[in-house]
This record gives C-alpha cells, sequence and structure tokens, in this order.
C-alpha cells in the first residue's frame, strides 16, 4: 500500500520535472471508485490538480480515455503520466458530484453531446487486447450483470421479474461496433456547477457499445426515468440507429442492474428506483 511518503516523494519527482511548482501542496485524499488512491493538489489554496495512484494497467488504461478523448470538454485536461504508470496527473474540476445537477434531461443532453458523441471505435491490437480484456461476449457481460443483481436484490423484486429481464438478454446483446467506454458514466462520476454538467471523472474504462454508457447514465439516478426524456437524449447520440423497442429493453436491463446496485450502496435511492421499475417493467414485451 502506497504511504503518504510515497506521495511526498512524488510531489517532489513532479516539481523537479516542471509540472507543479514550489506552492502546490497536497490538501486530501479522495474516495475514488477503484482501488487506487486520488489526491487534491492546491495551488495557493484553490483545487488546481489531481494525483491519480493505481496499477500500471489500470493507470494506462485511464491514460489512454483521457488522451482519445482529449476534445471533449467534459474530460480533464491530462498533465502527467508517470512513464512507469503508477501515477497520473490531470486537471481538477470545480464543483459536486452526484448533487445540485439540475434536471436529467439537460445535463444528460449535454453528456451525450460533449462525450458519448466524441466516443472513437476500439481498434483491436495486441496491446488493447491485453489491457482492455473483457469477457468473451457482450451477451456473457450482460448476464453476468444480470445475474450479480439478482444475487444483490434477493426477494426485493419477484423471481417473475428476472425471467423477464433474462429473456431480454438476446436482443440486447448484439453488437455491431465496439468503442472506447468511459465504463462507469453516473452522477456519482459527474461534476456538477450552478446545475451544470461541467466534468466526467474516474473512467473504468472499457470496450463495448456506446448504448451501455448511454443507458447507464440515464439510470444512475432514479429522477426523470421517464420515456419523453430519454428519447430526447437519445435522439442526439449521434450513432448506429436503434428500435426504440430494443432502446427500452437496454434500459430495462440496465435499470434491473441499477437496482441490484443501490440495494447494496445507495439504500437512500430505493424507493425511487422501485417506482420506476413499476413504470418500465410493464413495458417488457
Amino acid at each position: 500500500m502506497i504511504q503518504r511518503d510515497d506521495v511526498n516523494d512524488i510531489i517532489k519527482e513532479l516539481l523537479e520535472i516542471g509540472i507543479i511548482d514550489s506552492t502546490t501542496k497536497i490538501t486530501n485524499k479522495m474516495n475514488g471508485t477503484t482501488d487506487g488512491l486520488v489526491y487534491t493538489l492546491t495551488v495557493n489554496e484553490e483545487p488546481k490538480y489531481v494525483l491519480k495512484l493505481d496499477s500500471p494497467k489500470n493507470i494506462s488504461l485511464v491514460e489512454q480515455l483521457h488522451l482519445t478523448y482529449r476534445d471533449s470538454p467534459l474530460i480533464p485536461k491530462l498533465h502527467y503520466t508517470e512513464p512507469a504508470k503508477t501515477f497520473i496527473v490531470y486537471s481538477y474540476i470545480m464543483g459536486t458530484t452526484h448533487y445540485n445537477r439540475g434536471l436529467k434531461i439537460n445535463w444528460l443532453s449535454l453528456l451525450v453531446k460533449e462525450l458519448l458523441n466524441h466516443y472513437k471505435i476500439y481498434e483491436q491490437t495486441e496491446k488493447w487486447g491485453r489491457l482492455l480484456a473483457q469477457r468473451d461476449s457482450w451477451r456473457e457481460f450482460n448476464e453476468l450483470s444480470v445475474d450479480g443483481a439478482r444475487n444483490n436484490l434477493g426477494n426485493l423484486l419477484p423471481i417473475e421479474d428476472y425471467d423477464k429481464v433474462k429473456s431480454l438478454i438476446d436482443s440486447t446483446s448484439k453488437v455491431i461496433k465496439k468503442y472506447l467506454l468511459h465504463g462507469d458514466t453516473g452522477v456519482h462520476n459527474f461534476v456538477f456547477h450552478d446545475s451544470t454538467l461541467t466534468g466526467v471523472i474516474d473512467p473504468s474504462p472499457m470496450v463495448g457499445p456506446v448504448i451501455y454508457d448511454f443507458t447507464y447514465a440515464f439510470c444512475s439516478s432514479p429522477d426523470d426515468l421517464n420515456l419523453e426524456t430519454l428519447f430526447a437524449t437519445f435522439d442526439l447520440l449521434n450513432y448506429e440507429p436503434m428500435d426504440k423497442s430494443r432502446l427500452i429493453e437496454a434500459v430495462i436491463l440496465q435499470l434491473y442492474c441499477r437496482i441490484g446496485i443501490c440495494v447494496k450502496v445507495h439504500p437512500h435511492d430505493l424507493e425511487g428506483y422501485l417506482k420506476a421499475w413499476d413504470y418500465w417493467k410493464v413495458l417488457i414485451p
């Protein structure tokens, strides 16, 4: 485990190579969604940088995502990657995550236009095949996600709901093109300032269809989980067309998985999600 002294050594290294100046200080350790460590660095008492320490594999993936989508105004600017891939430094984005986010139709529209529409097709290479190794298929990924949700849910939802969601796996697992995804596009990783989406942080890069990150974001909070918000924001997505019936199926599968996560991690949202589930499950054919 990396200790405080190690972080101080990193600060000295960054100072020596000119990434930061002598007024830069470590102020606090933040909670990330990975196993790594995340620190805020301040300049003249103002947060300016984020220092992220993690395994070389995870740092390589995060670095590549930052570089691939450097033109997105929502992705923090990458300032430095340590050659051995043990840490990176990127810009701090002012604001708060999760709360004071405004209407979903507004922030999800921004997410689509300023990040998801920048997504690029994943080019298979030996290096990337090793770094981004996923399950054998998108179908297997969906099956494991649904089964994991079922285990978390226990008897909260009836077995009939699980069976209905399982029946959607065939239609939601057909992937034509694979893209480099953020992989964790939820409100917990969205930075909001004055009720406006200003940044997307803490990626868990993966390879898959763009619709995954879109429906993940849509289902990442229990508010405004309705067809009107879904269709209005999906129409902004500049990728291969999808029938509305298949889009609805993708949302239902994602929502079921999200409720499974909610039970374990965000129980305060559960009541809202259960109301949303009653709305969506009647749409299963």
